[in-house]
């Protein structure tokens, strides 16, 4: 966590990004913005401030509280499908080789390969480490005599988003703690 009371530089104080419905634009990668970005939208009246950092930024002629917590005033709706990104790809797989369980050296592979036409997409890609790929190597999933944890398949945004939240970033605000749920038990 964040201790307020010492000075870092303006740039390691970003300002988490909230839809208008106030929830983070994204969880991984989380929604942040620069400073200097929350700052202008500030000014140009696309967000309001919801928190802010225990600091004061100045200008010739206004001083402001640095914002830590915005929210858009139009809200925007999100895309229903991924991007296919290798990134996603891992984080649908919650970085782990679905063949052994490592988490280390992690590369992807075709259950069908290419050199058999076999695409580069959802349904026929699963993060492996850099061991499992080369043991499956060019052969068919099927005759490979490897098992999967769980068959590859198309995730929605919210699938990726719920997966993230396992993954939280090194930089946590304390006053972003109310807009993230990171698998923290509610109070009754």
């Amino acid at each position: 966590m964040y201790n307020a009371s010492v000075k870092v530089p303006l740039e390691k104080c970003p300002a988490l990004v909230l839809n208008a419905d106030y929830r983070p634009l994204s969880y991984y990668p989380l929604s942040l913005w620069c400073w200097q970005d929350a700052v202008k939208s500030v000014f140009l009246d696309r967000v309001s401030i919801v928190s802010n950092y225990n600091r004061t930024i100045r200008s010739p002629s206004l001083q402001m509280n640095l914002p830590s917590v915005i929210a858009l005033k139009s809200f925007v709706k999100l895309q229903r499908n991924p991007n296919f990104t290798r990134f996603n790809v891992f984080l649908r797989d919650k970085f782990t080789c679905q063949y052994c369980g490592d988490k280390k050296d992690l590369t992807f592979d075709h259950l069908l390969p290419k050199s058999k036409g076999g695409e580069t997409n959802w349904e026929n890609v699963v993060t492996a480490c850099s061991i499992c790929n080369v043991k499956k190597g060019g052969r068919l999933y099927e005759k490979s005599g490897m098992i999967l944890f769980k068959k590859p398949y198309s995730p929605s945004i919210e699938d990726l988003h719920n997966n993230g939240r396992n993954f939280p970033p090194n930089f946590l605000h304390d006053s972003w703690m109310d807009y993230l749920y990171w698998d923290v038990e509610l109070e009754a």
